[in-house]
């Protein structure tokens, strides 16, 4: 009788204690992501519960790449995603889940030049191109892996296909020009323009 050993996928909670090198940020960044998400999906464009559940998981393993090395992180944390494999995700979703998390920072998405992403159909690109202008706009408003913001709301103006950010600080205004600088990925999934501010 042949004894056969199964090859259980991590989940993400176990990739990211085994690879992760700051969990607090990484958990920071995966309750801002899902601010924004929440947001969009009132004010912009509805996404699917699936889509948050992508969000969650490239949030919270953005950054395992670090275990390898810190140059090019992303492009490791999209392969680890890739290469193991995650607990209650198909390789589909795997796939795109580690393109969300490779694009957070670096190069914006091309399907000519980046192999995995030029691989997923035109609906998952766009599932890709979206989730990881959050995530993107998200690290960015992390950058000091501290609790910055208190709520983060959206005002969008269809008419000029605008939309504001409306940040809430925790306490004084932090530097936001990272956040700033990141908001690129975000406005080609959206197909918008982007504005970032503080609550009076």
């Amino acid at each position: 009788m042949l004894n056969l050993i199964l090859i259980m996928k991590p989940s993400v909670d176990e990739m990211l204690d085994k690879y992760g090198k700051d969990k607090v940020h990484a958990n920071e960044v995966k309750r801002v992501s899902l601010i924004i998400f929440d947001e969009v999906c009132k004010k912009i464009a509805e996404m699917s519960q699936i889509e948050r559940e992508y969000l969650e998981a490239a949030s919270l393993l953005h950054d395992i790449g670090y275990f390898i090395e810190p140059q090019s992180h992303n492009k490791h944390s999209m392969k680890m995603i890739i290469e193991e494999g995650l607990y209650g995700f198909d390789e589909r979703e795997a796939k795109i889940i580690g393109c969300i998390a490779r694009y957070h920072r670096g190069s914006l998405p091309d399907k000519h030049e980046h192999e995995i992403y030029g691989s997923l159909e035109k609906k998952d690109r766009k599932i890709v191109k979206r989730l990881g202008g959050i995530l993107k706009l998200s690290d960015g408003l992390c950058k000091d892996h501290s609790n910055l913001f208190t709520n983060i709301k959206i005002n969008y103006d269809d008419k000029n296909n605008i939309t504001k950010f409306i940040l809430h600080p925790q306490n004084d205004r932090p530097d936001i020009k990272t956040a700033i600088r990141k908001r690129d990925l975000f406005e080609i999934g959206f197909k918008c323009q982007s504005v970032l501010i503080f609550s009076e």
